[in-house]
C-alpha cells in the first residue's frame, strides 16, 4: 500500500507495483503514512467506481499489480453517507477492518416483524399468503420475494379491483389501458410484454462497424419507447436518484427483445415551488432537500449520466406547484422525476427467445455494493412511512462509464449477423434476484460465488438483492460463449457466467452447494389475493377565479413561474448533440431559446423519430378526466410541427401515472383518469403500449402533516417522421406576416397557470371535441408537410399569451395582438404563421415594426417581457454556474443573435469515396460513430479501432492515412480529461509505437475532437505546453454556438477561412490555456464572452493546429454539426450537408494528391 499527494487530494493504492510508475501517471508525489487530518473517501468496505476506472487506467498503462486505488479529499463538512465516510487520519490499516461476507442466511420465524424492520412493504394478504404456503423462508428469500412482488414491480393497484361509491368497477386499470392497444394494434409489435414497447419503424441505412469496418447496411427496424420514474430516490437524494433513474431507463431500452439501441432521452421534473411569495401556504421544514436543491441536483444527475453514457436529452418539461384545498394539501414534496426515451432494434430481434436446458446465464457489468437495498418495496410506500435509514439505503449510485462498456458489447452483439442473445433483462429493483428469476422463470440456478464483489461485507441477502447499477443479465447458448467473450474483452465489459437454465420450475441461488435461495416459481411469481381498493368520490368545489389584478401584472407573474419561464438553466448543461443524430432539440432561433414543442432524432438521413410530452396535473385536481385527456392532447399538439409520417394513426403513447393512491378520494380520481384516457385514446385510434405507475406519491412529515402530490399522468407521444426539412417550430419567418389562432377545444380557466398565481384552483377546466380535433390535426399536419405553415406553437400551460410571447422571443420580434381573445386561456389550440387561412382559424397577431408586444389594453416591451420570462432560469442557474458568469449569460445571449457566413461556392451534396482512415476509441468515448460517418461521407474507408486492438497488436495503423480521436469521457476522466487515455498510449509499447510511427510519417492527417482534442494535448501532438482546464463556469456546458475560422496553416480548414459557422459544444474541460506554447489558433468562438465562448479559453480559442497544418485539435463538435438538420439554427439554404463536411473533404483531397 502506498500513498500519493496531489494538491489537497491523497491517493491510496494497493497491490504489488513500482510507486514511481503510479506517481508518474497520477502526477502525484509519494508520501509516508500516517497522514494527519480529516478526510472524506469511499467506505472502507466499498471499492468505488473511481477506483474501477483508476485501476483500469493503471493496468492499461502496464502497472498490472494494482488491485485498488482510492482518492481522499479534505473533510469540509459534507459527504455522502451512503458511499463515503470520514477518516480521522490515513494510514496502512485503513482498509484492514473489513469483515468478510457472512456466508449463511437467517431463517425467518416472524414474517410480520421482518416485514416491518426490513421495509418490505408486504400487504396483510401477502403475509398471510406466505404464512400459509407450507414452508419456511430465510431472509434472502423473503427479501427477494418482497422486491419481486412489490407494488413497484407487480403493479398491484393497476391490477386491483376498484369499488367506488359502493359500485364494483368492471375492469382493472391495466385492462383499461390494454384496451387501447387492442383497439389500435396495426403499428404494434410488442406491448406490455418486455422491458420496452416496440412499434413499427421502417427501412433504414444502419451505419455501424461491421467486422470493425464502418459501412452502411439496409435494415428493417422497430422503434422502442419507454419511460420510467425515479420519484422516491430523487426526493431523498436528488443527484443519484435522477442519475440512476436516467441510467435505469436507458438499460430498459438496451434490454428490449434480444437487445436494442437507445437513441434519445426525455426528462420531467415536478417539485414544490422554490419561491414562496406567490403561495398562500405555511412554510414547512423539508424532509430531505429543498425544492431548488432537488431541481438543480436532480437535473445535474440526469444530465451527467446521459452526457457520460452518450445519449442526448432532447425533450423535457418542468412544473412546480402546491396548493391547500378542501381535499387536502397538494404539492410535489415527493417529487416527480421521469426519465424516458426512444430507441430502435432490428425487426428480427424484437422478440425474446425461449431458453432451453443447459443455456448459460451471464452477468454483464460491475460489482455489488450495499446500495439500492429494498428499492422496490421502499418506493412502494409513502415517503416518510419508514425509518430514514431504510429510505436512504434504498437509493442507488451510478457509474455511466461502466454502463457504456456494457452497452458497447451488447450493441456489437445486437447488430451482428447472428445475434447470440436468447433473452436479456436489465438489473433494476430487486437486483440479481429479480433479474435472474425473470430470465430463468421456468427454472435454473445461480452460483452467487461467481458474482463480483465490490464490497466483501455483503450478506447473501444483500448480495442477491442490491441494486448496484450498470448490470445486465442475459442468456446465451454454451456454443456462443466464445463470441461473447471476444466481444466483451475487446470492449473491456466485465462478464461472468453465473448460472444455467434448468426448466424444473425451481429458481435456486447457491454457494458451495448450500442453498441461499430456493423457491418454486409458483410461489415466487404467485398472485396473492387481488388487491381491493374501496373509495368514495370527493370533488373539489369549483369557484370562478377572482380576477382582481390587471392583466399585465398577472401575465408577468405567469412568465416568472418555473414551469412557464425559460428553461435555459436545464438545457445549458445537458448534451443535446451526441450521436450526431439530433434533428430537433429544445432550442430554437438565433437566440437559441428553449421553446421547441418536440424533439426529432434521426435513424438515418431519411427516417427519424419524433417525441413530445404532455401533462396537466393542476386541471386534474378539478376534474381527473380533464387532467388525463389534456395530458394526451398536449402531447399530440406538441407533435404537430413535426412531419409525422402516418398522422395520428402512426402515434403511440407511453402513460406514466403518479398518484397519492389510498388517500381519501384519490383511488376514485385515479380510476376516473385512467378510464378517461383509455376512452380518449380509443376514439383517437392511438395505442398506449407502455407505461409505469408510481402510486405512493404522498409525503409524511414528523409533525403529522401529509402532503399529497396532485394526481399526474405524463404522456409521451412517439411517431416516425420523414423529410426533416419540413419541420416547423415557433420561429417566425421574416419581419412581417400574420399569426393565426385555432382553438381545438373549449372551457374556462380552471387549473391554469393563472389560477396558480392567484392561489385559487378555479372552475371549468378545458375540454375537447375529439371529432373536430382529429380532423383539425390531419389538416394542420398536411399544411405543415406542404409548407403552407411556416411556424407553429401549441397552447398549453401558461396560456395563449405566453405562447405568443415565446414566438416573439425566439424570433426576436414584437407582435401586435388582436383584442377579444382570452390571453390566459389554456384551452388546447395552436398558433401558426401562414399565408393561407386554415380551418377558419382567426388572425390573432401580426409581426410588429416596433419591438413591443401590444395586447391592445396593455403593452409589454420586449425587454420587460423576456426579462420576466428569463428570471426563473437566472435564479436557478446561479445555483449551478459560477455566479459572475451566470449573471452575464442572458445579456450575452440576447445581444449576440447568431448569423453565419458560409464559404463561397459551397455545395452541400454527398460525394463518393475511398481512402483508409481510422477512428481510435477508448472505454468511455461516445462520439466515434458520428466522427466515422463524417470521414465516410468525405470519401474514406473507416476502421473501428479500440485501444485494445492497438495494445494487443490487432492493429498498428500502418495502412491508415487519417486518424480521428472522438469525444466522450474516456475512463470517466477520473484523473483529468483524457489523462488515462494518454497513458494507455504512452505506457504501452505496441500502442505507442503505432501512434508514434503514424505521426512520424509525412503523409498523415489527424483530428481530435473534444475528449480526442484533450488526448492530443496529452500526447503532445500540437504542443506539450498547451493545457486543457475545467470550464470557467465550473460545469458541463452544452450550447449551439458560432465560431470564426481564421487564417492558419491548417490543411483541414483550407478554403474555410473567413467563415462564421454554427457548431455544437458539449464538454466540461474545454478551456485552452496557451501561455508559452507555440501554436496556431485555427478557430475562435465568435465572441469572447460567456456563453458564446463556453469555457473561457485563452484568445477565445476553439481549435488549434500544428505548425505544419496536418493535425487539428478542436473542442466543439463539428462532426455532430455535419448535416444541415444537425444545426439548431440553419440559414435558409437547401443543403444536405453543412460546410463542416469540407474539413474532412479537405483531408481526402490533400491525401489523394499525395
Amino acid at each position: 500500500m502506498s500513498f500519493f499527494k496531489k494538491g489537497d487530494l491523497v491517493y491510496l493504492v494497493e497491490g504489488n507495483f513500482n510507486p514511481k510508475d503510479v506517481g508518474e501517471i497520477f502526477s502525484a508525489e509519494e508520501i509516508s503514512a500516517p497522514i494527519k487530518g480529516k478526510f472524506v473517501g469511499t467506505k472502507r468496505s466499498m471499492v468505488s467506481p473511481w477506483s474501477t476506472n483508476a485501476v483500469s487506467i493503471l493496468q492499461n498503462a502496464g502497472v498490472v499489480g494494482v488491485t485498488r486505488a482510492e482518492v481522499f479529499r479534505p473533510f469540509l463538512g459534507s459527504y455522502d453517507p451512503m458511499t463515503e465516510e470520514v477518516y480521522d487520519g490515513l494510514d496502512e490499516n485503513i482498509f484492514k477492518l473489513i469483515q468478510k461476507t457472512a456466508t449463511s442466511v437467517e431463517v425467518i420465524s416472524d414474517i410480520e416483524e421482518a416485514n416491518r424492520t426490513l421495509g418490505l412493504a408486504l400487504s396483510e394478504a401477502e403475509v398471510e399468503f406466505l404464512k400459509n404456503s407450507g414452508r419456511k423462508f430465510n431472509d434472502a428469500e423473503l427479501y427477494a420475494f418482497a422486491q419481486i412482488n412489490s407494488e413497484h414491480c407487480r403493479h398491484k393497484i393497476f391490477n386491483g379491483k376498484f369499488v367506488i361509491d359502493g359500485e364494483e368497477k368492471p375492469k382493472s386499470l391495466f385492462s383499461l389501458i390494454k384496451e387501447t392497444s387492442k383497439a389500435s394494434p396495426d403499428n404494434l409489435i410488442s406491448a406490455y410484454k418486455d422491458n420496452v414497447a416496440f412499434v413499427k419503424g421502417g427501412k433504414i441505412r444502419e451505419f455501424f462497424p461491421y467486422d470493425r469496418r464502418y459501412s452502411f447496411k439496409e435494415s428493417d427496424v422497430a422503434i422502442s419507447l419507454k419511460a420510467e420514474t425515479h420519484n422516491f430516490p430523487t426526493t431523498v437524494e436528488p443527484f443519484n436518484g435522477a442519475s440512476t433513474g436516467s441510467g435505469g431507463e436507458i438499460r430498459d431500452r438496451m434490454a428490449g427483445g434480444t437487445g436494442s439501441i437507445p437513441l434519445t432521452g426525455t426528462a420531467v421534473y415536478m417539485t414544490a415551488p422554490p419561491k414562496r411569495d406567490l403561495y398562500k401556504t405555511k412554510p414547512r421544514k423539508w424532509k430531505y432537500q429543498k425544492p431548488e436543491e432537488i431541481l438543480v441536483k436532480a437535473s445535474i444527475g440526469a444530465s451527467d449520466f446521459g452526457n457520460k453514457f452518450g445519449q442526448p436529452l432532447t425533450c423535457g418539461s418542468l412544473l412546480t406547484f402546491e396548493m391547500d384545498t378542501e381535499k387536502g394539501f397538494y404539492g410535489f414534496d415527493r417529487c416527480i422525476m421521469l426519465a424516458g426515451g426512444v430507441g430502435y432494434a432490428p425487426l428480427e430481434y424484437t422478440k425474446k427467445k425461449e431458453p432451453k436446458e443447459g443455456d448459460l446465464v451471464v452477468l454483464l457489468g460491475g460489482d455489488n455494493y450495499r446500495i439500492g437495498l429494498a428499492g422496490g418495496s421502499v418506493s412502494s410506500v409513502d415517503t416518510g412511512a419508514l425509518a430514514k435509514e431504510l429510505e436512504l439505503s434504498a437509493v442507488q449510485r451510478s457509474n455511466p462509464e461502466m454502463q457504456k462498456r456494457v452497452y458497447n458489447a451488447l450493441r456489437a452483439l445486437t447488430l451482428s449477423e447472428d445475434n447470440p442473445i436468447i433473452s436479456i433483462h436489465d438489473h433494476g429493483a430487486g437486483g440479481h434476484a429479480n433479474c435472474f428469476s425473470e430470465l430463468i422463470e421456468k427454472g435454473g440456478e445461480i452460483d452467487i460465488s461467481k458474482l463480483p464483489l465490490g464490497d466483501p461485507t455483503l450478506t447473501p441477502r444483500e448480495l442477491i438483492s442490491n441494486e448496484s447499477q450498470e448490470r445486465m443479465g442475459l442468456i446465451i447458448s454454451p456454443e456462443n460463449l466464445p463470441k461473447l467473450k471476444q466481444v466483451c474483452e475487446r470492449e473491456r465489459a466485465p462478464f461472468y457466467v453465473v448460472g444455467k437454465v434448468i426448466p424444473n420450475g425451481i429458481i435456486r441461488f447457491f454457494k458451495d452447494d448450500t442453498d441461499i435461495f430456493n423457491m418454486n416459481g409458483d410461489i415466487l411469481f404467485a398472485n396473492p389475493p387481488q388487491t381491493i381498493l374501496t373509495d368514495k368520490e370527493i370533488k373539489l368545489k369549483e369557484k370562478p377565479l377572482s380576477l382582481n389584478k390587471d392583466k399585465k401584472t398577472l401575465l408577468l407573474q405567469i412568465l416568472a413561474l418555473e414551469g412557464v419561464g425559460c428553461k435555459d438553466w436545464l438545457t445549458n448543461k445537458v448534451d443535446r448533440c451526441v450521436t450526431g443524430r439530433v434533428v430537433q432539440q429544445q432550442c430554437v432561433g438565433s437566440f437559441q431559446l428553449p421553446v421547441s414543442n418536440y424533439a426529432i432524432t434521426a435513424l438515418d438521413e431519411n427516417l427519424g423519430v419524433a417525441t413530445a410530452l404532455g401533462s396537466a396535473p393542476i386541471p386534474g385536481l378539478i376534474s381527473p378526466k380533464a387532467g388525463a385527456v389534456l395530458s394526451v392532447i398536449r402531447s399530440l399538439t406538441n407533435l404537430l410541427g413535426a412531419p409525422l409520417r402516418d398522422g395520428l394513426r402512426g402515434i403511440s403513447l407511453s402513460a406514466n401515472w403518479m398518484w397519492p393512491a389510498k388517500q381519501p378520494g384519490e383511488n376514485a380520481s385515479l380510476y376516473e383518469a385512467v378510464e378517461s384516457l383509455s376512452k380518449t385514446c380509443i376514439e383517437l385510434g392511438i395505442p398506449v403500449p407502455t407505461g409505469k405507475d408510481s402510486l405512493s406519491m404522498t409525503m409524511r412529515y414528523q409533525d403529522g402533516q401529509i402532503v399529497k402530490a396532485p394526481g399526474t399522468v405524463i404522456v409521451t407521444a412517439v411517431s416516425p417522421v420523414e423529410n426533416f426539412s419540413k419541420r416547423v417550430t415557433p420561429l417566425l419567418e421574416g419581419t412581417e406576416g400574420d399569426i393565426y389562432y385555432l382553438p381545438l377545444g373549449f372551457g374556462g380557466l380552471g387549473g391554469s397557470a393563472l389560477s396558480q398565481v392567484l392561489g385559487e384552483i378555479g372552475s371549468n377546466p378545458p375540454d375537447l371535441d375529439l371529432h373536430f380535433f382529429k380532423n383539425a390535426f390531419a389538416e394542420i399536419l398536411d399544411a405543415v408537410k406542404s409548407g403552407d405553415i411556416t411556424a407553429l406553437h401549441d397552447i398549453s400551460y401558461g396560456g395563449l399569451g405566453v405562447s405568443l410571447l415565446e414566438m416573439g422571443f425566439c424570433s426576436n420580434v414584437g407582435l401586435d395582438i388582436e383584442g377579444g381573445f382570452e390571453i390566459f386561456s389554456e384551452v388546447p389550440g395552436i398558433l401558426f404563421q401562414s399565408k393561407n387561412e386554415i380551418l377558419g382559424a382567426k388572425k390573432i397577431a401580426r409581426i410588429s415594426k416596433d419591438k413591443i408586444f401590444n395586447f391592445k389594453d396593455f403593452i409589454l416591451t420586449f425587454d420587460e417581457a423576456i426579462n420576466a420570462w428569463f428570471a426563473p432560469s437566472e435564479e436557478l442557474d446561479l445555483l449551478q454556474t459560477k455566479p459572475e458568469l451566470s449573471k452575464k449569460r442572458k445579456k450575452t445571449i440576447l445581444n449576440n443573435p447568431y448569423s453565419f457566413i458560409f464559404p463561397k461556392n459551397y455545395s452541400g451534396d454527398v460525394p463518393d469515396q475511398k481512402l483508409k482512415a481510422a477512428v481510435i476509441r477508448e472505454q468511455g468515448t461516445n462520439g466515434e460513430r458520428e466522427l466515422a460517418l463524417s470521414l465516410t461521407l468525405a470519401g474514406f474507408d473507416v476502421l473501428d479501432v479500440h485501444m485494445t486492438d492497438l495494445i494487443e497488436g490487432r492493429e498498428d495503423l500502418s495502412g491508415v492515412s487519417f486518424v480521428g480521436f472522438p469525444g466522450g469521457f474516456a475512463n470517466s476522466d477520473v484523473l483529468g480529461s483524457a489523462v488515462g487515455w494518454g497513458w494507455s498510449f504512452k505506457k504501452n509499447r505496441r500502442a505507442y509505437e503505432a501512434v508514434q510511427k503514424f505521426y512520424a510519417r509525412p503523409d498523415t492527417l489527424s483530428i481530435g475532437i473534444c475528449n480526442g482534442c484533450q488526448l492530443m494535448m496529452q500526447l503532445g501532438v500540437i504542443d506539450p505546453k498547451v493545457r486543457m482546464d475545467h470550464n470557467e463556469s465550473g460545469k458541463f456546458e452544452s450550447i449551439f454556438t458560432s465560431v470564426d475560422i481564421v487564417e492558419s496553416p491548417s490543411v483541414l480548414l483550407n478554403g474555410l477561412e473567413g467563415s462564421r459557422l454554427g457548431i455544437w459544444v458539449a464538454h466540461g474541460e474545454g478551456r485552452f490555456r496557451l501561455d508559452g506554447s507555440s501554436h496556431k489558433i485555427a478557430i475562435k468562438y465568435s465572441s469572447p464572452d460567456y456563453p458564446i465562448n463556453p469555457n473561457g479559453s485563452d484568445g477565445a480559442a476553439a481549435a488549434i493546429t500544428s505548425l505544419d497544418g496536418r493535425h487539428l485539435a478542436i473542442m466543439p463538435h463539428l462532426e455532430r454539426s455535419l448535416y444541415s438538420w444537425n444545426w439548431a439554427y440553419y440559414p435558409k439554404r437547401v443543403d444536405e450537408l453543412s460546410p463542416w463536411i469540407e474539413v474532412f473533404r479537405n483531408g481526402y483531397r490533400w491525401l489523394k494528391a499525395k
